[in-house]
């Protein structure tokens, strides 16, 4: 299901994601879309890593190699 959001973009970015989705082949809502995906993607994996640390065995790893 899709929502509506109204966005607030500073007039600084407008510019650059009117020519980056036009370059893409995509509307600037599809465009947004993505780099937000984009980037809860990449704070996912850092969240899944840092999750993945703490409970590394360091002492177990310097045993085999």
């Amino acid at each position: 299901m899709k929502e509506t959001f109204p966005l607030r973009l500073p007039r600084s970015l407008k510019a650059p994601v009117e020519r980056l989705s036009k370059q893409d082949g995509t509307s600037i809502n599809q465009f947004v879309a993505v780099a937000v995906a984009e980037k809860v993607s990449a704070l996912e994996t850092a969240r899944f890593f840092q999750e993945r640390k703490a409970r590394a065995d360091f002492k177990a790893f310097d045993k085999i190699t």
